[in-house]
């Protein structure tokens, strides 16, 4: 089912899922499918095309993925407060409820009816500023476009990336070839639970924009 949303409510409500996520529902393989040749119409370097999608749906293994997150997101929280930055992401007044969100999607993750996550061909750190910026522009646009058609059929998900800091060893679950390709983050895939989401809290425009010079 397709929700009727104008290209500017599509734009502007399509937010992180994490709490509204249902894990009890399933999604189709060719629902997810559909996203992804949405996806793929993206704007991408030279049309290389240099993405590669890994759909995992087999429980065992998004169990498995799901420990690897979990596991990455202990050792990141900790590194997280030792550095005090837990301190000063205490001062927006969003952070309780976006640490509960993030709990809860963590505890909950291994009930995902898929997870997805999309790679980019080359590894990040062995290239210059350009070529990263060439290679992450050719792969965030589709991301986001899968986003918006995730949620213009009532699904939702997450753009997580705390995953990569064991990235090395989901690249050994999944049997994606680590030294060739950089995983861009990981998406829980499930239907939303009620189709309404308002615009997110944001700074004007005004406040973040420079023109002609900084």
């Amino acid at each position: 089912m397709t929700l009727p949303l104008t290209p500017d409510e599509l734009l502007t409500t399509t937010r992180a899922v994490r709490k509204r996520l249902d894990f009890d529902k399933t999604v189709s393989r060719d629902l997810i499918g559909e996203c992804l040749e949405i996806a793929l119409q993206a704007p991408n370097g030279s049309n290389l095309q240099l993405w590669r999608w890994v759909v995992v749906d087999d429980r065992d293994s998004i169990e498995k993925l799901a420990g690897i997150y979990n596991g990455a997101l202990e050792e990141y929280s900790q590194l997280y407060e030792s550095g005090g930055l837990g301190d000063k992401a205490r001062q927006d007044p969003g952070f309780g409820r976006m640490t509960e969100s993030v709990m809860h999607l963590a505890q909950n993750l291994h009930r995902s009816p898929a997870l997805v996550i999309p790679c980019i061909a080359g590894r990040m750190e062995t290239q210059d500023i350009f070529s990263q910026a060439s290679l992450w522009g050719s792969v965030v646009p589709a991301i986001w476009s899968f986003m918006l058609a995730l949620r213009s059929r009532g699904l939702g998900s997450a753009w997580t990336t705390v995953h990569l800091h064991r990235e090395k060893e989901a690249a050994t679950l999944l049997d994606i070839p680590y030294t060739h390709y950089t995983q861009a983050g990981l998406f829980p895939v499930a239907y939303t639970l009620g189709t309404e989401f308002k615009r997110a809290r944001r700074r004007p425009a005004a406040d973040v924009t420079h023109w002609n010079r900084w």
